[in-house]
């Protein structure tokens, strides 16, 4: 199976990079088209086998999935100039805020349309991937699914769902390394050098994380393990609750799903 991926930015270099890690495609059949040459020969140093080129045209042809990972307002324009098989080919999106009605009218009604949601720790292959589907069959959603499971984990959710689920993941990772961030302060102001400070928050969060996807556990059931009668992590949860802390975070979410 080909796959193109038209766009070599941050995120087209970042899927890249996964798949050719993955076991799903070989890295000899992924081309990455992209306007200028300096990232192209990135991927190149970091895989000979890859594919490149200058145009998304070629990457396009021979590809069975083609993945359009360029800024939302670039997306028409790259496929208003580009030739698809929509019969046999998977269109696959990154670019966040567009709807399928829109792909509809720059593409073809029956147009098999992915639209995924990585966030950047798709770079470290930790990513939550969101993925919902347009005229797809049960076996290309499965196809799509494994391909970004290999770079962190992916679930499939109804598109009704993605401004929500993307506020909560793609901008809900900021908000998780800005308390790493607001950890890292007070470590600091307490007395740790910064460096120390930032590794222990983050193993911290890293762990909770664990704790959570390996149990199958509930926030509450691991805050009462550690919040025993008038210890020290009672009074610092009743002090976050104090100042609004669930609220911050609730309000911030909401405010990035509009």
């Amino acid at each position: 199976m080909k796959v193109a991926i038209i766009g070599a930015g941050n995120m087209g270099s970042a899927i890249a990079r996964g798949l050719v890690l993955g076991k799903l495609i070989k890295a000899a059949n992924i081309t990455v088209a992209n306007p200028t040459n300096k990232k192209l020969e990135s991927l190149k140093d970091f895989n000979k086998e890859l594919q490149v080129t200058n145009s998304n045209q070629i990457a396009v042809n021979d590809a069975e999935i083609v993945i359009l990972a360029v800024k939302p307002w670039l997306i028409k324009e790259v496929i208003d100039k580009l030739t698809f098989d929509f019969h046999k080919q998977i269109i696959v999106s990154v670019a966040a805020g567009i709807p399928f009605s829109e792909y509809e009218q720059w593409t073809d009604s029956s147009a098999k349309i992915f639209r995924v949601i990585p966030n950047t720790a798709i770079s470290q292959q930790e990513s939550m991937t969101l993925i919902a589907s347009h005229n797809a069959s049960k076996e290309e959603e499965h196809l799509i699914l494994n391909l970004f499971s290999e770079m962190g984990m992916a679930i499939l959710i109804p598109e009704k769902q993605m401004a929500a689920a993307t506020a909560i993941t793609s901008c809900g990772i900021a908000y998780v390394l800005k308390y790493i961030q607001a950890g890292m302060q007070a470590g600091i102001e307490m007395g740790l050098y910064p460096q120390d400070a930032m590794k222990m928050v983050a193993q911290s969060v890293k762990g909770a994380a664990t704790l959570i996807l390996n149990n199958n556990t509930h926030p509450s059931v691991e805050i009462d393990k550690v919040t025993t009668p008038g210890g020290l992590t009672i009074k610092g949860i009743n002090e976050l609750e104090h100042n609004g802390f669930s609220s911050a975070i609730i309000k911030a979410m909401k405010a990035s799903s509009n």
